[in-house]
This record gives structure tokens, sequence and C-alpha cells, in this order.
């Protein structure tokens, strides 16, 4: 059999290799050592509060509609989304021809009307006069008066049906309900509207988180349960719950948290919040003794004299510069942090 000559220069480099492996890995373990002057900390169970995080919606408290109030065509619409309305500001305009002419009818009825009752009190000055010189009986004298007082009566009415008329052409003009931002306004001019359909959707209110919860967390949920919001645009804030509603719907149960200084520069933006749903006993240790290696976090333990390097599952606590570890050491055990080492 026929030896290959390069065989056993392949061996003797896996052989160098494995060793090399075995090296890297030695070096790469932890080594315990003696305690280096440091920062001791006894680990200790504490009661925290047990956040979990929940969708929530950026919205304000109530949303109003400017609505048409008669049937006819959108003749102008003076708003945009995002611009900033007051309560009872003219934003539109609806018209109906049929109503130009219905006044101008009620105008002519007023004319007509008037000219009616001038000529009845004429009528009954006249009779009036004759009366006093005995030409005309008292049964003629009360019949002028009293188409004298009908001719003014008719005339009135008149007048009440012209105001009548005005009236139903004014409630043509769309008016914001309240003052806020104008969330949308898409109804294009010229198109032709109904009563009581939406023209545009104003904000009203302050602010607020709406948060949407599994319907398992409704007996956790409580007024005042603390709320803390990490948001590029708002960065770390934290408020309370204040209106929890009762139906629950889809499984869901919706309730109004506020934050101080809240961003409503997008309304309806959706976020991620830690709410507050109880208390329980954790571990939570200062952030900087805790290390990380290569995508692993340690902690160092001081055993018997010597500091030894275990890795550890931690989570942040919401709101503060503390982490919870979940895994890896326990009540009792006492971690290190180097002197002058980094924060």
């Amino acid at each position: 059999m026929a030896i290959n000559p390069r065989r056993p220069v392949w061996l003797a480099t896996a052989a160098l290799l494995a060793l090399a492996g075995c090296d890297a890995k030695k070096a790469e373990a932890p080594v315990a050592t003696a305690v280096p002057a440091g920062q001791q900390l006894k680990l200790v169970a504490t009661d925290i509060a047990d956040m979990k995080t929940v969708s929530a919606e950026i919205t304000s408290r109530d949303q109003a509609d400017a609505r048409a109030r008669l049937q006819g065509t959108l003749v102008d619409l003076r708003v945009r989304a995002g611009d900033s309305v007051a309560r009872g500001q003219r934003i539109g305009t609806v018209s109906d021809s049929r109503l130009g002419y219905e006044a101008s009818a009620a105008s002519a009825q007023v004319a007509a009307a008037e000219a009616e009752a001038i000529r009845a009190r004429a009528d009954l000055a006249r009779i009036e006069d004759l009366y006093r010189n005995k030409v005309y009986a008292k049964a003629r004298l009360d019949s002028a008066i009293a188409m004298s007082r009908a001719a003014d009566a008719g005339a009135a009415a008149a007048r009440a049906q012209q105001g009548a008329s005005a009236s139903i052409i004014g409630q043509g003009a769309v008016l914001a309900p309240a003052s806020g931002r104008v969330l949308r306004a898409d109804v294009p001019a010229g198109s032709v509207v109904s009563p009581g359909q939406s023209i545009a959707k104003i904000t009203a209110g302050p602010p607020v988180l709406r948060l949407m919860l599994p319907e398992s967390l409704a007996s956790a949920l409580r007024i005042g349960a603390p709320v803390t919001l990490t948001d590029p645009i708002d960065g770390t804030n934290t408020g309370q719950v204040v209106q929890i509603y009762p139906a629950i719907s889809g499984g869901q149960v919706m309730a109004d948290a506020t934050l101080p200084g809240l961003s409503e520069r997008f309304i309806g933006r959706r976020v991620g919040v830690a709410l507050e749903t109880g208390r329980r006993t954790a571990i939570v240790v200062p952030r900087r003794f805790v290390t990380t290696r290569f995508g692993i976090d340690y902690v160092d333990v001081v055993v018997g004299g010597q500091v030894s390097a275990v890795p550890v599952q931690i989570t942040a606590v919401p709101g503060t510069d503390r982490v919870e570890i979940l895994s890896g050491v326990g009540a009792g055990d006492t971690i290190f942090r180097t002197a002058g080492a980094g924060k």
C-alpha cells in the first residue's frame, strides 16, 4: 500500500489548530481572581412594581365632528389637516339654490304684507275722522280697527317667515364645534353633502395616552397606576392612569393615561408603554454592576475571597438606571464592581 507523504503534514496542522482552539477557549473562560479594590453589593430580594409592556395610542381626550346642517353643495372648505381652529369658527359653507328662491319669496311676501298694513292704517284713519263727524256708525269703526290689526299681524308673520328663511340660509355655515387641531378635512369643495355629514374632524381636550390591554389584565388595572413612556420624540416620561372604560371590546379593555409634556404633534401615533399592574419581589441592581462581553451579560461575584465572572440574564427596570437579574445569581450572593470602572 502506498503511503501519502502529505498526510503527516495535515495531521500535524490539525493537531496545532486543535491546541490553539483549546488555548483560545481557556483564554475566554472567566478566571477567578483575588478581590481587588472596589465596591461590593450583597443581593437581596426587594419589592418592585410589576411592569407590563402594552400598546397605546397618542390621541386627544375627545374628538368632535364639524357637520353639515343642511343638504346642498359644499361651496368652500377653509381648513386643512393640521390647522388650528377656535370654537365657533366658520370653516366651510354649504349652499342650496332653493333657499335663495325661498328667501326672495319671503321678501316679496313681507313687502306685500307691509303695503296691506299701510293701506289698512290709512283706511282706519279716514274712518275714525268720519266717525267723529257722525258719518259712520261705531260698527264700521270697529271693523276698520280689526282690519288694521289683522294687516299688522300679517306683516309681522311675513317678517318672521323671512327671518326663518334667512336662518336656514345661515345654517349653511360649517362651524368648528371645539377649539383644537383639524385631524381630517377631506371633503372636496363642490361635493354634494347631506345633513349630519362630517366635513372635518377636530381634536378637543388635552392629549392623552389611550391604552389597549388584554382583558386578563383588567382586574389589575386601577386609577393612578404609574405609566412609563420611552419614545424617540417625547423621551422617557412618567404619568398615571386617569380613566378606565367599563366596556371590553374584542378581548381588550381601554384606559386613558396622562403624561406631562406629552407631544400632540402626531395624533394617532402608536407607542409602547410600561404599565404597573401590581407588585412582586425581584433582585434589582444598578446597571453599572453588569458588564457585557461578546453579547453576554456578566456580573463579578465574590466567592471565598475571590472574584468570578458569572453570566446572567437581565432586563431593564423602566424609568430607572437599574436592571433586574432574572437568573445566574440569587439573593445572598455578593457582586463586585472594580474601583474606577466606567459607569
